[in-house]
């Protein structure tokens, strides 16, 4: 398939033009141990120089993948749910901490406990809610557990939702979940990358917030793979600039 990268560099010249810095963060969802995908994965995060935030599950994760972990210098885990168990009511969509529940804080807390075990002084707190689901009421629960940011998708509404809880969300994923669970029509993506892009500079989206790629290598073709590259190559060829999150954020 023939794809025309111009809507997306014609973005991004827009976007410098305007004089706003364009961060650009990498979170791949659903790690649990230490794979051939997840070196692949590695591998391609050396090759861009763009370090990639690794959503892990933190109940089965194994003490094979902390160590890979410990060992890289590109991949930085945060706290991708507790289990990824479905807790939503028969006929709503698949979510973990999507309704308030009876032990939903406790698995918070074993979350965040259970990942500082594991990866030490490596692991951001930040929760990725699995499915990128969760309801508000536990916002305020999150800063009391002692995690200082959330994850999901789609643009921001506030920087921070809560005080002391900062919303860094990811906006673009290359899986195409409801229909064949490869690759998106790369079009399509180039474009929604563009439209995202003017919706800042047009003062129509958090301009502040980074760009996010969200990926799961878990279960990438090799169409996924290399429009990964491509993809995230441009915007860095474009002038994004690499952003890792910090503790702080």
């Amino acid at each position: 398939m023939r794809v025309d990268w111009k809507p997306l560099r014609d973005a991004l010249a827009r976007y410098r033009a305007s004089g706003r810095s364009l961060g650009l963060w990498w979170r791949d969802d659903d790690a649990i141990d230490h794979t051939p995908a997840l070196d692949r994965l590695e591998r391609l995060a050396h090759r861009l120089s763009l370090p990639v935030h690794l959503a892990v599950i933190p109940k089965p994760a194994t003490r094979a993948l902390a160590q890979t972990v410990a060992d890289s210098e590109v991949l930085v885990p945060l706290v991708h749910g507790w289990a990824h168990a479905n807790h939503a009511p028969e006929g709503m969509k698949k979510s973990e901490f999507g309704q308030p529940r009876d032990g939903a804080a406790e698995d918070l807390r074993l979350a965040l406990a259970r990942m500082r075990m594991l990866f030490d002084g490596d692991v951001l707190p930040v929760l990725v809610p699995p499915w990128n689901r969760m309801d508000d009421s536990y916002l305020e629960t999150l800063v009391r557990l002692g995690f200082r940011g959330v994850s999901a998708f789609t643009p921001r509404q506030k920087r921070e939702p809560v005080p002391g809880l900062v919303q860094i969300n990811t906006h673009v994923d290359p899986i195409d979940w409801r229909g064949t669970k490869g690759l998106v029509d790369p079009q399509h993506l180039i474009d929604q990358t563009a439209g995202l892009l003017d919706a800042r500079v047009q003062d129509r989206a958090d301009a502040e917030e980074p760009l996010g790629f969200l990926t799961h290598h878990l279960v990438h073709t090799p169409e996924i793979w290399d429009f990964s590259e491509r993809f995230l190559g441009a915007l860095l060829e474009g002038g994004a600039t690499v952003q890792v999150l910090r503790t702080d954020t």
